[in-house]
């Protein structure tokens, strides 16, 4: 164990900290969702991460993105490899500068055994649920986080056994309720906690 992993001792058993370090997880967007998710699942334990993105660290991203001004220009998905492994250099992060499509879809994220869409395309949001559900992923979306004064509206809902969904599920990222970091780091939080909570639950489940 590194110091990280010594530091998360104190909460969670070495047992469980194993079990966690063996699921791999992919995130798909690495954006204000996905890349204050993934620091969430580090944080917790998870160190086999597969990330996609194909946009740069722009300046109106730090306002609720888990980057910093020095990382303006560069790849999001290569600056939260950067970011995540400043946390755990031991995870295992593979990133991907690129766009996911339906090809690529079950090839980058097929060994996964959990997803999080992070993105804002309504069709790769079904793309990955059309794709990787079947397959018996756990897929974790989220939609209606815009705006300011979230927290009474936010939920989790599970329309699926391995389907879930946060936020308020109506309200839109647009100029009237824009994407501001509360909300936006909200719903990233309950999207790593539906994830932890899943494999928590396995792994008690197993434990002698």
């Amino acid at each position: 164990m590194n110091a990280f992993e010594r530091g998360l001792a104190r909460y969670l058993d070495e047992g469980a900290l194993a079990f966690l370090r063996t699921v791999k997880v992919g995130v798909i967007g690495a954006g204000g969702l996905g890349s204050n998710c993934a620091m969430h699942l580090v944080r917790s334990g998870f160190a086999d991460l597969i990330l996609a993105d194909p946009d740069t660290v722009e300046p109106s991203n730090l306002n609720r993105q888990h980057f910093t001004l020095a990382q303006v220009g560069r790849p999001k998905a290569l600056a939260l490899r950067d970011n995540l492994l400043a946390v755990n250099p031991d995870a295992r992060i593979e990133a991907h500068v690129r766009a996911v499509d339906a090809d690529g879809m079950a090839e980058l994220f097929g060994s996964c055994r959990a997803v999080v869409e992070a993105v804002d395309d309504a069709r790769t949001k079904k793309l990955v649920v059309e794709t990787l559900l079947p397959a018996g992923r756990l897929v974790v979306g989220a939609s209606g986080l815009g705006g300011a004064g979230v927290t009474e509206r936010m939920r989790v809902s599970r329309p699926l056994p391995n389907l879930v969904l946060v936020g308020d599920l109506t309200t839109p990222c647009d100029a009237a309720t824009p994407p501001l970091s509360p909300g936006v780091g909200m719903a990233a939080a309950m999207q790593a906690d539906a994830v932890l909570h899943h494999f928590l639950t396995i792994y008690k489940e197993k434990k002698p």
